[in-house]
């Protein structure tokens, strides 16, 4: 009898990989304190308390229990595209958003609505293990623009040209980077719309740690007050971390109109609308909680401090880019793979992080440190920790 058969584009794809490297807190013994789990991306501090009650208004609201907009609240899209005008000094308009569950989403919804079976995307390398997924889960091919350590992780506009094939239909890229840390100045990324444009691809921009670039910086980029940018810009948010709620899955798209029409299309046969009462609570939270997020930010930029000042002092190990939410590290094992050398790291110093190799080829040395999920007074514990490891 045969058997049914499994997907092999989803059969294929490796296991999750956080809830695989958070696996190996049953090998640490405690020896040297508590588990510092810097895995994954979670905000290391609650939500504010008047984002807590507004969900929970909104969650005991009869309004919100029915079917909302496929686009997404009115409200939440009016909310979102005021913010980032002021943030870009642009003008977007709520009819330039869509609201998605999360920013995963709001970049599979997007490639979706670009690309099919048979296109390619040009991601860069290393890269968000979750957007070449996305697309291999799709049938769409990828390709990979080496990001050099030299460079500061950051492709340069010759490499990504040479990348660009007749089947290529868009780039994807991250800024403040998942996994480095490096922040691509707003002159590279104009560099890159212009070369998009000229070869007629997509920009896709994920800037869902944006809100942690330092604050006297200005606007990330220029991109969206520049005329036509309607016609192949696509950018990407997620309200999970600046607002701390990543449990409720919000994430945002701008667009141009005619794009967000056939994203529309995608996101009716997903899941027909992003969860509604978290979009009402955040239309409430945006323009009420600034001053709460810039704190947070700088939070942030203390926690980078503390972790730069403690690596400088650890033998062997060395930060080789570093921002918003992560830190991109080069380990001391030579003889080890990325992947023995993080659970070497979690199994004799409690440190739970993400193996280089886990974002592309070639990255055996380095480990991804998720700073973010820990105080100052924690942080300045890891380089005890990782001076232990391998004593």
């Amino acid at each position: 009898m045969p058997r049914a058969r499994i997907n092999p584009l989803v059969e294929t794809l490796s296991s999750p990989p956080i809830p695989e490297v958070q696996a190996w807190k049953h090998d640490y013994d405690g020896r040297l304190g508590p588990l510092l789990d810097l895995s994954q991306a979670v905000p290391g501090y609650p939500s504010h308390p008047d984002m807590l009650r507004w969900l929970g208004e909104a969650a005991s609201s009869v309004a919100m229990t029915g079917y909302g907009n496929i686009e997404g609240e009115p409200e939440l899209r009016d909310a979102y595209a005021t913010w980032v005008s002021t943030i870009y000094a642009a003008e977007i308009k709520p009819s330039n958003i869509h609201v998605t569950s999360g920013c995963n989403q709001a970049f599979m919804v997007a490639a979706m609505a670009i690309a099919g079976p048979g296109d390619r995307v040009l991601l860069t390398n290393p890269c968000y293990f979750n957007h070449e997924t996305t697309l291999k889960m799709n049938g769409v091919g990828v390709d990979y623009v080496d990001c050099r350590a030299e460079d500061g992780f950051l492709p340069t506009t010759a490499a990504v040209e040479a990348m660009i094939a007749e089947d290529v239909r868009a780039l994807a890229v991250v800024t403040p980077n998942n996994p480095t840390g490096a922040t691509y100045p707003g002159g590279l990324l104009q560099e890159l719309l212009q070369l998009c444009r000229a070869r007629g691809i997509w920009l896709i921009v994920d800037e869902t740690y944006r809100d942690f670039l330092p604050l006297d910086g200005g606007a990330p980029h220029g991109l969206f007050a520049l005329p036509n940018w309607q016609d192949n810009l696509v950018g990407l948010y997620s309200f999970s971390k600046s607002f701390c709620i990543p449990g409720h899955r919000v994430g945002a798209i701008t667009a141009g109109e005619a794009l967000v029409g056939q994203i529309a299309k995608v996101m009716d046969n997903l899941q027909i609308c992003a969860p509604r009462p978290p979009q009402s609570a955040l239309a409430k939270a945006i323009p009420a909680l600034g001053d709460w997020r810039r704190g947070n930010t700088q939070e942030i930029a203390d926690r980078a401090a503390a972790l730069k000042e403690v690596m400088d002092e650890t033998r062997g190990w060395e930060i080789t880019a570093l921002g918003a939410y992560f830190a991109f590290v080069r380990h001391p094992f030579a003889e080890l793979s990325a992947y023995d050398a993080a659970h070497k790291l979690a199994r004799e110093a409690g440190v739970i992080t993400i193996p280089g190799s886990f974002f592309g080829e070639g990255l055996e040395g380095y480990l991804r440190v998720a700073f973010a999920n820990a105080d100052v007074a924690t942080i300045g514990q890891l380089g005890e920790r990782f001076s232990a490891c391998g004593r």
